[in-house]
């Protein structure tokens, strides 16, 4: 049986920061489960800019992205996650295989990974598991149009970070916030300066 994998849709994948010492290999883009995710999560680490997260709710569903893992084991797989997204273990989700550990804040997405890593011979898998906060946050319940709302009221270096963050999320990480945002006229205008660069 291989490894333990680490799955990632979001930051992780152009940025793996503390983590780029403990995997190994490329990317394999597309090859992780199928998840429900959208821009649901507002993250004072991205000065407050809409982040993607897991989310049944207001998600569709996205193909994710696995790397191996150096750990020897799914706790220390867990904790070189953690230390990259600067977080407590307990946001971590895990699967193991072989000894029937789990954990994670949504059992159906636990269920889905515990598959996938039976099907591709993976001894398990580590993920992000931070949730949505867009509601508590703001007091208002998330839709696309209070996501783009909320994204238009973002000013200096907040809505830098946010045309940076979501224009750079894979192109498979394809949620109705962002093909909704695609059609605003100041969304590509603040993306198209970006990538135009000084």
């Amino acid at each position: 049986m291989a490894q333990y994998a680490v799955l990632g849709w979001g930051s992780l994948i152009w940025d793996l920061d503390d983590l780029a010492d403990r995997v190994e290999g490329p990317w394999r883009i597309g090859a992780g489960p199928r998840m429900p995710m959208e821009f649901t999560r507002i993250s004072p680490k991205r000065l407050q800019s809409l982040v993607v997260v897991l989310d049944p709710d207001h998600g569709v569903p996205c193909p994710t992205h696995a790397i191996a893992s150096r750990a020897a084991s799914v706790t220390e797989a867990t904790d070189d996650l953690a230390r990259r997204e600067r977080c407590g273990a307990e946001r971590i989700g895990a699967v193991c295989l072989g000894t029937g550990h789990t954990r994670g804040s949504r059992p159906e997405v636990v269920e889905a990974v515990a598959g996938w890593c039976e099907a591709g011979g993976w001894r398990g898998a580590v993920w992000t598991d931070l949730r949505p906060n867009f509601t508590e946050t703001t007091g208002h319940p998330f839709s696309v149009t209070g996501g783009i709302g909320y994204l238009r009221g973002l000013t200096g270096a907040g809505h830098a970070e946010s045309v940076r963050y979501i224009s750079s999320a894979p192109p498979t990480t394809d949620t109705p916030l962002r093909r909704a945002l695609e059609r605003e006229e100041w969304w590509r205008a603040a993306v198209g300066a970006r990538t135009a660069g000084p």
